[in-house]
């Protein structure tokens, strides 16, 4: 349901929100999220310009987050990328459709319900799940973020 690069922007995230260094390259960024380089720094733009991540450049630079784990939602991540699109109107421009017809009023609802959940979990929640398995870690790897 989510664009892949919405999917990347999570991916980065988290593992700056898991990671023991303050600042990570873009390359170690690639590597442990297994995003392609290019598309990487497209998706870092967009957290940057978003105020979830900021860049330091130069020797030693790289990215980091610009808020604790703890205030950014996967709805924060998301919408800094590829924010998800609601439906205000009819689609089809319709003149008569004053308001949404049935069907868009319901797609409108499922909408509404996936904002509300990706509101409600934040990064530093997902980082203190109990579950075995470790975001962007094999079991058992979990140094990697």
């Amino acid at each position: 349901m989510l664009p892949k690069t919405a999917e990347y922007a999570l991916r980065a995230a988290i593992w700056l929100a898991g990671g023991q260094r303050r600042i990570a390259s873009a390359d170690v960024l690639a590597k442990h999220t297994k995003i392609p380089r290019r598309y990487l720094h497209k998706v870092l733009q967009d957290l940057v310009h978003g105020g979830l991540v900021r860049s330091q450049p130069g020797p030693g630079g790289g990215y980091a987050l610009n808020r604790s784990p703890e205030t950014i939602s996967i709805l924060d991540v998301v919408n800094a990328v590829a924010p998800l699109e609601r439906i205000r109107a009819c689609p089809l421009g319709l003149s008569s459709h004053t308001q949404l017809c049935p069907l868009h009023k319901e797609l409108d609802k499922v909408y509404a319900a996936t904002e509300l959940s990706l509101k409600k979990v934040t990064l530093a929640q997902l980082l203190r799940s109990t579950s075995t398995i470790v975001p962007l870690c094999e079991v058992g790897e979990r140094h990697a973020l």
